[in-house]
């Protein structure tokens, strides 16, 4: 069973920015948010991108009291789909899906994955370019990132 791919708005708005949205194509061929993600987004997304919302609201509701709505409701999507896998850069919003059993990963974990699985060379100008936004990554991770890489 292939995994479904859940992404937060920061994932898209960070991707959108650098230029890089493709990439998340090139390894997922589709990705899934939710109409309030899009919402946030605020912009046309690609066909390949997928809006599918939870049905349970509850659960948006409950994990809205401690992350954003656009993170609750991915949470709350990737509850009720058994092999799913989160984009999240928030430290609570990792946490919450840590607590609730879920896999996830971020932005960076994306592009280091595209890196191992030959779609881009050179890991340092796409790091290059997330640190001309206002995304922060601090020196150890970056020098860490560019270690491994």
């Amino acid at each position: 069973m292939q995994t479904l791919i859940i992404s937060d708005t920061a994932c898209l708005i960070l991707f959108d920015k650098i230029g890089e949205f493709e990439i998340l194509r090139k390894l997922f061929q589709t990705v899934t948010i939710t109409s309030i993600i899009a919402e946030e987004f605020k912009k046309q997304t690609p066909d390949w991108v997928i809006i599918k919302d939870p049905q349970n609201t509850d659960n948006v509701v409950n994990y809205s009291k401690i992350v954003d709505q656009g993170e609750a409701s991915a949470l709350a999507l990737s509850i009720e789909i058994e092999n799913s896998l989160l984009i999240f850069d928030d430290l609570k919003a990792r946490k919450l899906a840590e607590e609730l059993n879920l896999k996830y990963t971020g932005s960076i974990g994306i592009l280091v994955l595209a890196k191992r699985r030959g779609l881009i060379e050179d890991i340092d100008e796409l790091i290059a370019k997330i640190q001309a936004t206002n995304f922060r990554l601090t020196k150890v991770f970056i020098e860490k990132l560019k270690e491994e890489n």
